[in-house]
């Protein structure tokens, strides 16, 4: 089984970008889709992004379609969101998984097995 951990979150303002990462640890990395979700107090984790085991395919949530893209180093193990134009309601912590769903059919929590323990994001107006 794969091990998840994320970096990369913090403060930024109204416009700002980051940059999330997911480094991996397992040797099964390379052959499984990854995605990013968020979670809002009191909510549920709701997807955000995935992208294919070869990097070819993602898929977004309408609300970050356009402003946040999904990539991803097999040499590396580390899957990466690259977020641009942040927004408050962006605020979030924000979690990767691991799955062996195709990237269109891996749209929800449970289709995912594996999970980093997450990062908060804070975005100020």
């Amino acid at each position: 089984q794969v091990q998840l951990v994320e970096s990369g979150g913090g403060l930024v303002q109204a416009g700002g970008s980051l940059r999330l990462s997911c480094a991996a640890s397992g040797r099964t990395f390379s052959s499984q889709t990854i995605g990013w979700f968020r979670q809002h107090p009191g909510e549920e984790r709701e997807f955000v992004a995935a992208i294919s085991s070869n990097g070819r395919f993602t898929n977004y949530a309408e609300s970050v379609k356009g402003r946040f893209t999904i990539s991803r180093d097999n040499a590396k193990n580390t899957v990466y969101l690259q977020m641009e134009s942040l927004k408050p309601e962006d605020t979030a912590v924000y979690y990767c998984a691991a799955t062996q769903y195709r990237v269109y059919d891996a749209t929800t929590s449970t289709a995912f097995g594996s999970w980093g323990q997450g990062t908060q994001v804070t975005v100020s107006s």
